[in-house]
């Protein structure tokens, strides 16, 4: 739907390619409001300007902190056109049709980067910029908001097609308006946070759950923040029992039910240090525990277990006197909390449900001066995603174990290896900087177990880059490999896995985790 643009508003601080934008909408007839700075802007290049104060009757009051909040500006942005009551009262006041906005905000953000005076920073928060924004976006059946000068040229070429904007532009344009508020109110409250030496209560769409006794380590303050209508998981549990979770601990846990969601049957994931020591599936989640501890019982000792079903009395006294960090699960029957009263340090989360692995979401990860935000990896491999690379293709045991080593590679940090054994994991590399050490680790790690890798299956989260992968797994008696295949190499370790009679599959899916 194109809706014509014949009144624009324009009151921006950034004035970069302003007056050409408004030559052009000029030139296209269109009347063009403005304030300040902005309206000196367009005079001197020779535009006819109508102050916002002459178009309200209302002279600009308080240094200038009011003179866009007034009905006949807001009026003029958030009536609808269609509606014939809008219409009506929009006549009956006066109040003219605004159908573009031109703004961009104050330099708040420029004038804390600067160490400017409390003051200062307080003078440079905008109030009329972001409430024209608002009331401009949430009407973008009507009105065309921009504040970002790089769209200019989009909204030019459509004005000039059509003497108007599309529906579809000024749905974009309304979402990166928001998006802008929201960052900028959000810039606004972490700022005031750290005047008052205090965590902010949001910080950006998710709010303060938890100021935490301290980081990764007791030097470090640390908070953690739980995003609105999150799916089950760490920010949504329920803490029945136990201290204060660390910031270790939530990390930990979140890896844990995040790998255990991944499984249909009845499972069990063991995390230490975000990193798995022993995952398995069972007939129930005891059977599925006593597996999973089997690969490395060492490690389990003050870890994190994470279960996909109701914690059960059986699975508790199987735990026994293991210690414990965290158990997170969907829920827990009665006769499991009793019995795990005893052990009143021991936290114990409930979720009321499992995420859904496939699920697309974000996460976020600061880096020095900014962050990186990504979808989560919502990849998955199943049986009849593989292509098999080698002469001997996998039998069904095999391709079974090989699709659950492949599940847990892809949360151990990498370089990933994992080998397994029906439904088990028995040996686990993870966070090397050589993939040749993860496979050499993974392979320690079982003799440490004593259990016997001969015949299992080994995953890797990346593929072989050289031969002696296979080579040292052949060593090891494994069976069969799985990988996502496409280094330049790959004719080599293809050639080496059927000198061994390996089966081998290709994935085509990179599981990397840092």
């Amino acid at each position: 739907m194109i809706h014509p643009v014949k009144c624009a508003l324009l009151s921006v601080s950034d004035k970069t390619g302003l007056v050409e934008f408004a030559q052009f909408l000029a030139e296209s007839g269109v009347e063009l409001l403005s304030t300040g700075g902005t309206a000196k802007a367009l005079r001197e290049a020779g535009l006819k300007v109508k102050e916002v104060s002459e178009h309200t009757g209302f002279p600009e009051m308080l240094d200038g902190r009011v003179k866009t909040l007034h009905p006949k500006i807001h009026g003029g942005l958030l009536g609808r056109r269609k509606l014939p009551e809008h219409a009506k009262a929009m006549q009956e006041h006066g109040i003219a049709a605004i159908d573009l906005v031109v703004i961009n905000l104050y330099p708040f953000e420029e004038t804390v980067a600067k160490g400017a005076d409390y003051d200062a920073c307080i003078e440079n928060i905008d109030i009329g910029g972001p409430a024209m924004v608002r009331s401009a976006s949430k009407n973008h059946e009507s009105v065309t908001v921009i504040v970002d000068p790089s769209d200019y040229a989009k909204v030019r070429e459509e004005i000039a097609r059509q003497k108007g904007t599309t529906l579809e532009t000024r749905k974009a344009l309304a979402a990166k308006a928001f998006a802008r508020t929201a960052a900028y109110d959000t810039a606004i409250s972490v700022w005031f946070a750290g005047q008052l030496q205090v965590f902010p209560s949001q910080m950006s769409t998710a709010s303060l759950k938890q100021v935490l006794r301290y980081g990764e380590n007791p030097h470090q303050k640390a908070a953690f923040y739980a995003r609105p209508n999150a799916a089950p998981g760490i920010s949504t549990a329920r803490q029945v029992q136990g201290k204060e979770l660390s910031y270790n601990n939530i990390n930990d846990t979140d890896a844990a039910f995040e790998l255990v969601s991944e499984f249909t049957e009845p499972a069990i994931a063991i995390i230490k240090h975000a990193n798995p020591c022993g995952v398995a599936v069972g007939k129930n989640i005891t059977e599925a525990f006593r597996k999973a501890l089997a690969c490395d019982p060492v490690s389990a000792y003050g870890g994190i277990i994470a279960t996909n079903r109701t914690l059960d009395a059986a699975t508790v006294e199987a735990i026994d006197k293991l210690f414990l960090e965290v158990i997170i699960a969907p829920d827990a029957a009665p006769e499991a909390m009793a019995l795990l009263e005893k052990k009143k340090n021991l936290r114990l989360l409930l979720t009321g449900g499992m995420p859904d692995p496939l699920r697309k979401s974000f996460m976020v990860k600061a880096v020095s001066g900014g962050f990186l935000f990504q979808e989560t990896d919502s990849g998955h491999v199943g049986e009849r995603d593989v292509k098999t690379a080698s002469k001997r293709a996998p039998t069904s045991a095999e391709l079974r174990d090989m699709i659950f080593a492949f599940t847990v590679a892809k949360h151990v940090k990498s370089n990933a290896i994992v080998i397994v054994k029906d439904l088990a994991t028995i040996g686990i590399g993870a966070g090397q900087m050589s993939r040749v050490d993860s496979v050499r680790l993974a392979c320690w790690k079982a003799e440490e177990a004593k259990l016997s890798t001969k015949g299992a299956v080994l995953a890797s989260d990346a593929f072989f880059p050289f031969d002696d992968n296979v080579h040292n797994a052949a060593k090891a008696g494994i069976a069969a490999l799985i990988q996502p295949g496409g280094s330049i190499r790959d004719e080599d370790v293809i050639k080496a896995a059927d000198q061994y009679d390996m089966a081998m599959v290709f994935t085509g899916v990179r599981h990397f985790r840092h």
